[in-house]
């Protein structure tokens, strides 16, 4: 969604003041901990695409046959959520549910160009995904829509700035934006909840699942202001990269052929953070001065 009112921000900002402290012991708890995951790797899980006949049947069929859980990791994986899954023709589902999103990850789990940055957040344009990773290490994944062909989300490097739990996109008054985190303040750009239908819709914005928008909400961090004018640090880094096939087929769908069709390698994913490393690296020493 585009060109959100810049005064939106500063309000959310003022208005959020007093959780802050909150917020940052959050943040804090969570660099600090020390990292437990459940795998060392992504899992060699397989997968089917089922080929939806109508709406009616697809909801008795997932009723009787999956779980909230087990519709929640469908979904994810789909690029949907559980208000749009019925409107896709198939669906790709896993031939074995795990507890831990994680084991389904495209994203390498360690990157070594990203090991002195203590958090950054990576768009995939060519599979609509997000990746987290603090210090190198992968913390979280997720499914995003992002700008539709009309409306591209422009690659490269971004850092959030300002927050609010619910804004009001400027570009059509009806659209509400939960868990809004701003990353491109002249052009309105932001992450935040909103329809996923599977594939790219939005209006530049990186929208989310509720979930992971409000994950993301208190995991990243926010600028710091001299004055409503001056910007003395910046937020946390993000990596917008790559092209969607628009023409093409939905990639997420290939996984049933070839259940590594969608990784991610190690190697390309570092050569991305290294192109940006020095900058995110001056700025987030320069953050962490300010706040000595």
């Amino acid at each position: 969604m585009k060109k959100m009112i810049l005064w939106v921000g500063f309000i959310s900002f003022l208005t959020i003041f007093s959780c802050k402290d909150m917020t940052e012991k959050r943040q804090e708890t969570s660099l600090e901990k020390k990292l437990e995951r459940k795998y060392e790797k992504a899992q060699d899980y397989t997968y089917t695409n089922w080929v939806l006949k109508s709406s009616d049947s697809v909801r008795k069929v997932f009723k009787e046959k999956f779980t909230s859980a087990e519709l929640t990791t469908i979904v994810a994986l789909n690029r949907v959520d559980k208000s749009t899954f019925t409107s896709v023709d198939t669906l790709l589902i896993p031939d074995q549910f795990d507890d831990d999103f994680l084991a389904y990850s495209p994203f390498p789990y360690t990157l070594m160009n990203a090991k002195d940055i203590k958090k950054l957040a990576i768009f995939s344009y060519p599979i609509q995904a997000y990746g987290l990773y603090e210090n190198g290490e992968l913390i979280k994944w997720g499914p995003s829509s992002m700008g539709s062909k009309e409306h591209l989300t422009q690659t490269g490097l971004y850092f959030t700035n300002w927050k609010g739990e619910e804004v009001i996109s400027t570009f059509d008054d009806e659209w509400v934006l939960r868990w809004n985190f701003n990353i491109q303040n002249e052009e309105g750009i932001g992450w935040h909840q909103y329809q996923l239908p599977g594939y790219p819709a939005s209006h530049s914005c990186l929208r989310l699942l509720e979930s992971d928008a409000k994950f993301m909400y208190d995991w990243a961090d926010e600028w710091i202001l001299a004055d409503k004018e001056t910007v003395k640090a910046k937020g946390t880094p993000v990596i917008v990269y790559g092209e969607y096939a628009f023409e093409g087929r939905r990639p997420w769908l290939d996984l049933a052929k070839d259940s590594h069709a969608n990784d991610i390698s190690k190697e390309e994913l570092d050569q991305i953070v290294k192109k940006y490393q020095s900058e995110i690296l001056k700025e987030q020493k320069n953050r962490a001065l300010i706040q000595q």
